[in-house]
């Protein structure tokens, strides 16, 4: 995904030519992060940037130590009204581990009430929170307070939905998927902490349908918003010839290497669907078990950890781009990704995923691994019906989850708030 070049022109400011403060308080933040929700809030405060808003984003780079990280990832983009400040504290390690186990910011408290005191900003934008200040920093400031649920962290101490590392959640046992997963429990859960903090939102945004009836089904109360998310791509050509540049046709996967992510029960039924190839872009802890249980499989590729360049040209070119996810997933933006490129999504059930596709009439959407095959060999074999799939789906993709179209409603709700406010 690319930026302007420095020195281009930026968008008169928004909300009648109004420039207005923002501040993103999350975890993490390029080159500091893991996946999505990091490189959503980059994007976000650049777009608010170039229309002449100051942005602040404040972020923890114990956080992305403490959940595993090793090396920073590409550098981050930048602008001049984009402000990003990179907290870390004397205490190490020890800073998020307080704070995921006692929903306090702790060794971070003094220097965020600095940062979100009173008259800062006009808008404090709270993102994935867990191990920046947990539930206490949601009470900072006197700012519009927004908070998009990127992922499941208000109903999850694990931020996933994800049972003992192998089902979806579906009853509470959390204090043993907790263990399980090698954390400490978080206790705080269980008195009234989340839902005093939570008071102080002023509106919830949800990227998806979805995600506000899971909220609401929880329990979560408060004014909730759709706001998808959007993607940075403009739109790829209308014509493009898949599989451009290899011999063979050929389905794409990318992602975090993860047993959430299903890439393993595809690889599985790939193996016997030799009509044409399977790519896999991406990188994460499950990368050899994947290459082994791939193994013998020479029309099977994982390429390991691969540059937004050649990824965007990966969509492209592919056939269709699968989604296998096995867990909630909140949105899908490697959907919205392939579709905005004219590239048709095979889904499976589950989560936002099948919202997605409905929304924009550009994929299909499967609920077993026979289905997902007879999918792929429909698409396969009639080109027609895969372009007309692929021509829907980037229609509605720029229609749905531009930049644009994400800033109209954005904007406007902030517009809304500070006048109720008032």
């Amino acid at each position: 995904m690319s930026d302007p070049l420095p020195g281009a022109a930026d968008p008169a400011p928004d909300l009648a030519g109004q420039a207005l403060r923002f501040c993103m308080v999350t975890s993490f933040y390029p080159p500091y992060n893991f996946g999505g929700d990091g490189i959503f809030v980059q994007q976000l405060a650049l777009a608010l940037a170039r229309r002449g808003h100051r942005v602040t984003v404040v972020h923890c780079i114990d956080a992305f130590y403490a959940s595993g990280g090793r090396e920073p990832g590409p550098a981050r983009l930048t602008h001049p009204n984009l402000e990003v400040i990179s907290l870390r504290s004397v205490a190490g390690l020890l800073s998020p581990l307080y704070t995921q186990q006692t929903a306090r910011p702790g060794f971070k408290a003094r220097r965020l009430r600095d940062i979100l005191g009173p008259g800062a900003f006009d808008v404090i934008h709270y993102h994935n929170v867990s191990l920046v200040g947990g539930a206490g920093v949601l009470a900072y400031g006197d700012a519009i307070k927004l908070y998009t649920t990127h992922e499941h962290w208000l109903l999850c101490p694990l931020s996933t939905l994800w049972k003992f590392d192998r089902q979806p959640c579906d009853s509470r046992q959390c204090v043993r998927c907790t263990l399980h997963a090698r954390r400490p429990p978080q206790w705080w859960r269980y008195g009234g902490v989340l839902t005093r903090n939570l008071q102080h939102i002023d509106a919830f945004l949800a990227p998806s349908r979805f995600m506000i009836e899971l909220h609401r089904r929880h329990g979560i109360e408060g004014r909730f918003e759709l706001m998808p998310n959007f993607t940075a791509h403009t739109g790829a050509p209308d014509a493009r010839q898949p599989g451009a540049g290899r011999q063979r046709p050929y389905f794409l996967m990318a992602g975090r290497l993860e047993r959430s992510k299903g890439f393993q029960r595809v690889i599985r039924a790939f193996r016997e669907f030799t009509d044409a190839d399977l790519l896999i872009a991406g990188s994460g802890a499950m990368e050899a078990e994947l290459r082994e249980l791939a193994q013998g499989a020479a029309h099977i590729e994982l390429l390991g950890w691969t540059d937004g360049e050649r990824l965007a040209q990966l969509y492209a070119d592919a056939r269709a781009v699968i989604v296998p996810s096995i867990w909630q997933e909140p949105f899908g933006l490697i959907v919205a990704e392939s579709l905005v490129r004219g590239t048709p999504v095979i889904v499976n059930d589950m989560g936002a995923l099948a919202e997605l596709v409905g929304e924009s009439a550009g994929g299909l959407v499967y609920q077993d691994e026979a289905q997902l095959l007879a999918c792929a060999q429909r698409l396969l074999q009639d080109a027609s019906y895969r372009d007309a799939l692929g021509h829907a789906g980037r229609e509605s993709a720029q229609r749905l989850w531009s930049e644009e179209s994400h800033l109209a409603r954005y904007l406007g709700l902030v517009k809304e708030l500070r006048a109720t406010a008032r």
